[in-house]
């Protein structure tokens, strides 16, 4: 749940052009849900609807009966996600060595809510923790090899990066302005100098393979795990066909040390993959820090760990800013 899904989910992305079309996430209520469910799927509709640990910023998600959930847009930027889910996840979970949501009916549009929605298979598990993991190592293994799987599905057809996927596959020249205007604001923050250095190493290269499938919001918050083990990968929304880097940013907010190294083995992209993962971290981190620099700096030190991230923002950034400094010495 995190892209421009905070993006996806917990809070407002300060990256996301479309925060003001969002409808008010409290209109999205049981008793809405229940009412589209009478219209349009009667034989669910008298199941118990109860909310979810995580019920997400850009699309509300709540259970409904033991068995399935309920998954809404808050705007109608995020209802082209919908069909995208509908249309490729029934294919993709066919390849993949761990569960990926599956679609059970697709809502349409009407006078109580306008845009298209859908109901899903409940997965079981909690979302993934550092105290819910208690081998790193392990799950940055699992992890890497159901990415690996994902990237060598053929891509042929699928939804080209692009506005439906906030662009995460597509050049990172999409979002130069925001990283920018955060690295400006941020100047007396964090190191300004090694940070624009990170960015601009980012856009030196391209993707040059075929376009492979990503997930394009990999985050804690949207793996599953049971008993410390990767059990689902959920929240496909910003999915599409293009450049993987994007999916790579889960090794500085989620992993470090050996997990870190264990995960960059699984997946075995190239260097110039990782240093674009890179500028893909560094702008999500250092637009979460401006926005809580200037909003609520008394919670500077945890931004970013509203989207599951291991530590806050601050030293994500510093993170990256030394693995970057460790690759271009070598």
């Amino acid at each position: 749940m995190d892209a421009l899904r905070v993006n996806h989910d917990d809070v407002p992305d300060c990256g996301d052009p479309g925060k003001a079309e969002r409808m008010d996430r409290n209109a999205i209520t049981p008793d809405l849900i229940r009412e589209l469910l009478e219209e349009q799927f009667p034989q669910w509709a008298q199941l118990p609807i109860r909310p979810v640990e995580r019920p997400g910023w850009d699309n509300i998600t709540m259970r409904l009966g033991d068995t399935m959930s309920v998954r809404l847009p808050s705007a109608e930027m995020y209802s082209a996600q919908v069909e995208k889910e509908h249309r490729w996840l029934p294919s993709l979970r066919r390849y993949l060595p761990v569960d990926i949501p599956r679609p059970l009916g697709r809502g349409e549009p009407g006078s109580r809510f306008p845009r298209p929605w859908s109901v899903y298979e409940w997965l079981p598990g909690h979302h993934a923790t550092v105290d819910r993991v208690p081998d790193l190592v392990g799950l940055a293994v699992e992890l890497g090899r159901f990415l690996a799987a994902l990237y060598a599905v053929d891509g042929t057809g699928g939804p080209a990066a692009g506005r439906h996927s906030f662009y995460r596959g597509a050049s990172l020249s999409h979002w130069d302005e925001s990283a920018w205007t955060a690295i400006d604001a941020l100047a007396d923050v964090i190191d300004a100098p090694g940070a624009t250095e990170v960015w601009k190493t980012a856009q030196e290269s391209s993707w040059t393979g075929s376009p492979v499938w990503y997930h394009g919001d990999m985050s804690a918050a949207n793996l599953l795990v049971q008993g410390g083990r990767l059990s689902a990968v959920i929240d496909f929304g910003t999915c599409g066909v293009g450049d993987p880097a994007c999916d790579l940013v889960i090794a500085w907010s989620f992993f470090h040390g050996d997990s870190r190294a264990a995960f960059r083995r699984e997946v075995s992209l190239d260097d110039a993959t990782w240093a674009r993962a890179r500028g893909w971290m560094l702008w999500k981190a250092a637009v979460t820090l401006q926005h809580a620099f200037v909003e609520t700096p008394d919670l500077m030190g945890s931004a970013g760990m509203q989207f599951g991230w291991r530590t806050g923002a601050l030293q994500v950034i510093e993170d990256v800013l030394a693995e970057h400094r460790h690759a271009t010495a070598h």
